[in-house]
């Protein structure tokens, strides 16, 4: 059980609006102010066992949300020192390759935050609700935990609720990704997006976000050898910035093997 999740079985958590970031917060030994800030998104500053987080009050009330979540898994796994963090330290940034001291640090602070606002025994209780994973499950669940849609996506892909994968680009290519443990390694996204791809015109403003998912050939999207082998399933939004996010869902059993297992002919 992580620290964050271990807060909530203490505090006796079991429904989504239950998680009152304030009460869990003062549980914690922190107050919360709304203000303005200059130059990041929140900072947290702290002494002894008493802390104040300060979030800018001119973000969504969900990213207020995950900003809070940050800064708690800062007072948790950092405390000692103060810490400012701007837009592009929290959240869903820079999930692959390996990650700088500074970028270590903000990515165990947002899974705190994930572990906080969207625990996995209370998430999981919600998401077995759906069978299906696209962009509207992905809403109704973010509605009901008050979270935003990046944030949530990254949940479901990351409990595998499905074998799946969420990739952001902008207009300079692929900024991150996360991949479902159920989902291979190698299959490792494209940086540019293919015109083949739905995702391709909706980036570039040509398209109406998607409704449904597409089937696509998987090497639009995979570099791999084999790729031109499969088919899987996409779906892209429009986020912020000029930003996208596609769902891809693999629902190709031979695409989940390892390559040493498929040619043995199988699992071993």
């Amino acid at each position: 059980m992580s620290p964050a999740e271990r807060v909530i079985e203490e505090l006796g958590i079991t429904e989504p609006h239950e998680i009152d970031l304030e009460v869990i917060a003062f549980h914690l030994g922190a107050t919360i102010k709304f203000c303005s800030l200059d130059g990041c998104e929140a900072c947290i500053m702290g002494y002894g066992d008493k802390a104040i987080i300060r979030v800018s009050d001119t973000v969504s009330p969900q990213r207020r949300r995950f900003s809070i979540g940050h800064e708690l898994g800062h007072w948790c796994h950092h405390r000692g020192r103060p810490l400012f963090c701007k837009q592009e330290d929290i959240g869903g940034s820079d999930r692959t390759g390996k990650p700088s001291p500074k970028k270590a640090e903000e990515r165990v602070a947002d899974g705190y935050a994930g572990d906080l606002l969207m625990p996995r025994s209370v998430f999981r209780l919600v998401a077995r609700q759906f069978k299906a994973l696209n962009f509207e499950t992905i809403r109704k669940v973010a509605g009901e935990f008050d979270t935003s849609l990046t944030a949530t996506a990254i949940r479901f892909v990351d409990m595998d609720h499905t074998p799946s994968m969420i990739v952001c680009h902008g207009l300079n290519g692929r900024k991150w990704f996360s991949r479902s443990k159920s989902v291979p390694e190698r299959w490792f996204p494209k940086t540019d997006l293919d015109s083949e791809s739905p995702a391709f015109d909706i980036l570039h403003g040509k398209a109406p976000e998607s409704k449904f998912s597409s089937r696509i050939g998987a090497d639009a999207w995979f570099d791999q050898f084999d790729a031109d082998r499969y088919e899987i399933m996409e779906q892209t939004i429009r986020t912020f910035d000029g930003e996208i996010l596609t769902l891809l869902i693999f629902k190709d059993e031979k695409m989940l093997q390892d390559l040493d297992t498929r040619s043995y002919g199988g699992r071993r």
